[in-house]
């Protein structure tokens, strides 16, 4: 999907290309030599077929010169002569349009003035320390390792280290026109940073904004908010954020049950992430768990898939419960909390 968006993106900056630098005329032009330079050495040549001709016409004037074919008349010659020329000119000129093409984009790229033509894809908005963690934790996941990613952000260049083909780079705020460049009505869910360049205060106005600008453009859009201070969450919960975290207070947090029950930090770390050890997922519950209490649920996800289950979410999405009740029915439209060594493909 992604490789056939991005050579019909190709296909069409060619055009426009080739419309904008008159370069059509230039081919009309070569096209031209190129008949007329067969026509000609036929008629001097007079044993050489046309198809013969057309062969030496293209040979000549990309001045390979086989020497499989070769004027012996002297009008044969000063046609020769033409054709190459000629073609050293329109032929060299071609491939240096050609090669701008290459050039050209990979600039825009870089710079974040291209327009993306993609859907199904996960934005960054903002840019920030975590930036290039969040692409490595997002790849490390089967779920979203060669999903398209756009980074929206008032930056000078594309700011990411990996050298990945799939990360694509939109310069400028978040905004109306921003967001329609990088397509965000058809994205899946937005990662929404603070800007360290402002103070908490100011970062979380800014977030707050953002967050608004996105969810008034694409209102189905999932939007993941960092926000430095929870004095600020019930704001962002009226922007419309699906959710919501507040950096230093999870580091705090971490850091007081680190004190409390030494060495659980390790363990919430590697379920949080997708890089290394076990990780946290949220699956469908298979359907012939429906119906049944939590305990058998559990007992039954340990022993036929090898995970355990810790929480349970309702259809609705919006009600979540860790570690219900042993007799708590699972109906079939909730979503089971669970750590496992990789994603669950279970039904």
């Amino acid at each position: 999907m992604i490789s056939s968006n991005k050579n019909t993106n190709f296909i069409r900056q060619l055009i426009h290309l080739l419309k904008r630098e008159k370069i059509h005329k230039v081919m009309l032009a070569a096209i031209a030599v190129l008949l007329f330079g067969s026509t000609l050495i036929m008629y001097f040549e007079q044993k050489i077929r046309f198809s013969d001709a057309l062969w030496w016409s293209i040979v000549t004037m990309t001045t390979v010169g086989y020497g499989d074919i070769s004027p012996a008349t002297t009008g044969g010659r000063v046609v020769a002569l033409f054709v190459m020329l000629s073609g050293i000119g329109l032929i060299g000129l071609l491939t240096a349009t050609i090669a701008t093409i290459f050039i050209e984009n990979k600039l825009l790229e870089k710079r974040g003035v291209k327009e993306t033509d993609i859907s199904n894809h996960f934005l960054i908005c903002g840019w920030n320390f975590k930036g290039n963690t969040i692409i490595s934790e997002m790849r490390a996941d089967p779920k979203s390792r060669y999903s398209p990613i756009v980074i929206v952000a008032e930056l000078a260049q594309r700011p990411d280290s990996e050298n990945d083909d799939n990360v694509m780079f939109v310069n400028g705020q978040i905004d109306a026109a921003t967001l329609k460049r990088c397509h965000a009505d058809k994205a899946i869910a937005a990662i929404i940073l603070s800007d360290e360049s402002l103070d908490s205060y100011s970062r979380d106005a800014k977030t707050i904004l953002n967050t608004m600008s996105i969810k008034n453009f694409n209102p189905e859009i999932y939007t993941c908010v960092e926000l430095m201070s929870a004095k600020n969450m019930e704001h962002c919960k009226i922007a419309g954020a699906d959710e919501i975290i507040v950096a230093g207070e999870i580091s705090t947090n971490l850091l007081v049950q680190g004190a409390l029950n030494h060495g659980i930090t390790r363990l919430v770390s590697e379920i949080v992430s997708n890089r290394y050890g076990h990780d946290l997922y949220k699956i469908k519950l298979p359907t012939y768990l429906a119906g049944k209490n939590f305990f058998q649920v559990m007992c039954l996800l340990k022993e036929k898939e090898n995970l355990i289950c810790i929480g349970i979410e309702d259809g609705s999405g919006k009600n979540m419960t860790a570690n219900p009740d042993n007799d708590y029915i699972v109906k079939e439209d909730d979503w089971l909390l669970v750590i496992s060594w990789e994603r669950p493909d279970i039904s």
